[in-house]
């Protein structure tokens, strides 16, 4: 397992894990591109700052499982991303290893992930992707399961947009902010631009 620590770690900024699933990637076959893609797309969406643990594994119910509940319980991610592993092959245990350390089911991420993905590919329908909490005593974490490729990762997470720039289906990170306030987690601003964080009105903080 690989770890990389990004930014000055604080109280005031969110612990994100990120977690890349896949039996070639994680024994050195080909490079890993969903980690990467992840960063990347985290360093031009969030304006708050962040530290990233990075997790690269093989496509194993037990280590997905307890990768997910060690980020959560000992490296207090608030918020953790995994890529890979979620089709109807029967090595794509992902959902099922996310469920196993997972409290409660968030059911609309999935949805609305499957939704976005319609738009490119019939075969959107076969993803199981899902969006789950894992609740401890002091704290609680977000996690979502994301496609495993980066050009798909980006779309889910932003959603679609026309040549004008505006949102023809809302993205699933733009709900992402406010439950990690719902949970009590940091709270977590976005460059508009990327993806606008929805919040009520009586949520949103005001800039000094």
């Amino acid at each position: 397992m690989k770890i990389t620590m990004t930014n000055t770690v604080n109280s005031d900024q969110i612990r994100i894990g990120l977690v890349s699933i896949s039996d070639r990637a994680s024994t050195g076959i080909y490079e890993d591109q969903g980690i990467p893609a992840l960063e990347k797309w985290l360093s031009s969406a969030l304006t708050s700052p962040f530290t990233c643990i990075t997790r690269l594994i093989a496509d194993e119910q037990v280590v997905i499982t307890s990768t997910l509940i060690e980020l959560v319980d000992v490296e207090q991610c608030a918020l953790v991303l995994t890529t890979g592993g979620t089709g109807p092959s029967r090595r794509d245990v992902t959902p099922e290893a996310t469920l196993a350390a997972s409290t409660r089911e968030m059911p609309g991420f999935g949805e609305q992930m499957r939704q976005i993905s319609l738009k490119f590919v019939p075969t959107a329908i076969l993803s199981r992707q899902i969006g789950a909490l894992r609740e401890i005593d002091n704290h609680a974490a977000l996690i979502i399961n994301l496609p495993g490729q980066p050009k798909a990762i980006a779309e889910t997470l932003e959603g679609l947009k026309d040549a004008d720039g505006k949102v023809i289906t809302s993205g699933i990170f733009a709900a992402v902010p406010y439950c990690i306030d719902l949970i009590g987690g940091p709270y977590i601003e976005t460059n508009d631009s990327v993806v606008k964080a929805f919040r009520p009105k009586s949520a949103i903080k005001l800039k000094n």
